[in-house]
């Protein structure tokens, strides 16, 4: 039984290491096309926004402190965003029920993207917390050539909306 137990605590640790690995964004490469339904039920796609800024902000769980500071910053912002012609597109790994009572109750303006299966997180390179498999407070703005402007490896829920919003205009 011992053995059993060694073999399997090895192969679990393994596996949720490789997703705690990710290889972070680089600045300047091309960012990953993504084609996802958002928590509406629309089809967002990352090629048709091209021309503008997307920011990819990847959070842990919807309706928790600090996702809820950081969902309702942005909201609070959300009009600075427009203005910028910045895209928001929020992503965890919950369902579209989570998702829509979340927004709903938030009033969030923006789409929450579906990750269940965390392919959109994959294919950006960002961190999960390792065990319970939720990706960890990130972000990427993409800028409108469709290139990675910015990645935030770890994000202050708190301020990351003015810093999204001082490297836009910094960067105009």
């Amino acid at each position: 039984m011992k053995k059993t137990w060694i073999s399997f605590a090895a192969i679990f640790s393994f596996g949720f290491g490789i997703l705690a690995m990710a290889e972070a964004p680089k600045v300047g490469t091309d960012a990953p096309q993504v084609v996802a339904q958002d928590h509406l039920g629309a089809t967002i796609d990352s090629k048709k926004l091209k021309g503008q800024w997307v920011l990819f902000y990847f959070y842990p769980k919807d309706d928790t402190p600090g996702c809820t500071k950081q969902a309702c910053a942005i909201r609070d912002e959300y009009a600075a965003f427009k203005k910028a012609k910045i895209t928001v597109l929020g992503v965890s790994r919950q369902n579209k029920k989570s998702h829509e009572e979340f927004a709903s109750k938030y009033k969030i303006p923006f789409s929450l993207l579906l990750d269940e299966e965390g392919k959109i997180g994959e294919a950006f390179g960002i961190s999960s917390i390792p065990v319970i498999g939720i990706w960890k407070r990130q972000s990427v703005l993409v800028n409108p050539e469709g290139k990675i402007s910015l990645f935030i490896e770890s994000v202050d829920p708190e301020t990351h909306h003015k810093v999204v919003l001082d490297h836009v205009k910094a960067s105009k």
